[in-house]
């Protein structure tokens, strides 16, 4: 027990260090590694062969060479500083997520004003790679920021939440893991990730025609309102007891036996995320 208590303490700390990262690395990098290697042969070139040009988008410390760099490369561009201290990437914050409240009817378009949510800016990345006009840069950084908003999506509190900056205001203790800045995004983002893709057998690898089919059928307008109704349905009603638009009590908790009912779910939300990217990067490249 003596060495678990530091173990354990060093992982809260690494886990509320950067609360915008979605997913954290883990799930971003999965999903990207699904993609890869479910996407058609000739679609696994044009990725490689533009990625090589990803020196274009002039961000040395947030490089984007390999399909799992380009997963994290929006999420890391959030901490460069301009000289006169500016951030040059904050126009981007919006497109994370679209925090559809869970309680009201499924809609997207007060969260999408203006294109600025996430599914809003799948589209546009796609439409950026499709047209053949399109500058070779912009084309690198629509290919990044593709990559990793279709595993923004897939994280269900980027999709759905009660005005709670999705759930990052929902103070939350997974298992015996309790610290003051631990929350329900949190939980989602990173130690429910993290344990639903290490569970074998392993996520990544060649799917069949019929689950590809299966688990990338819809749009991303069909994909929004399933994250949400995931985000209702399993984050929030776990964590509220069953009522998931109830007062949010000050703190929740998830038990084990909570947390392991949860894991095929964000499971599953990692895989379709990785063949959907895979079947939009087919169209983008097709």
């Amino acid at each position: 027990m003596s060495r678990l208590l530091p173990a354990l303490a060093a992982v809260a700390l690494a886990a509320t260090a950067s609360p915008a990262a979605a997913y954290w690395e883990y799930g971003h990098q999965t999903i990207a590694r699904i993609a890869q290697a479910n996407v058609k042969p000739k679609t696994r070139v044009a990725i490689d062969r533009l990625l090589r040009r990803s020196a274009l988008l002039g961000t040395p410390t947030c490089p984007a060479r390999s399909i799992e760099d380009a997963s994290v490369w929006a999420d890391c561009v959030k901490t460069i500083k301009s000289p006169d201290g500016k951030r040059p990437f904050d126009f981007a914050y919006s497109w994370h997520y679209q925090n559809v409240n869970i309680c009201k009817p499924f809609d997207l378009v007060v969260p999408c004003k203006d294109g600025n949510c996430v599914s809003a800016q799948i589209e546009r990345d796609v439409k950026l790679l499709r047209d053949k006009t399109t500058p070779v840069k912009d084309r690198v950084q629509a290919l990044a920021f593709l990559i990793h908003f279709v595993g923004d999506l897939h994280q269900p509190l980027h999709a759905g939440d009660k005005a709670d900056k999705g759930g990052n205001d929902a103070k939350t203790s997974y298992g015996l893991l309790a610290t003051p800045r631990l929350n329900l995004h949190t939980v989602w983002d990173g130690y429910l990730a993290e344990r639903a893709i290490s569970t074998p057998p392993s996520v990544v690898r060649h799917y069949s025609a019929t689950e590809r089919a299966t688990m990338a059928a819809g749009d991303v307008t069909d994909w929004s309102r399933e994250s949400w109704q995931i985000a209702r349905d399993s984050a929030y009603a776990s964590a509220m007891k069953g009522d998931p638009c109830a007062p949010t009590p000050e703190h929740m908790t998830l038990d084990d036996a909570t947390i392991a009912s949860l894991v095929p779910v964000e499971r599953l939300e990692v895989q379709r995320g990785g063949l959907r990217l895979a079947k939009l990067l087919d169209k983008a490249f097709s």
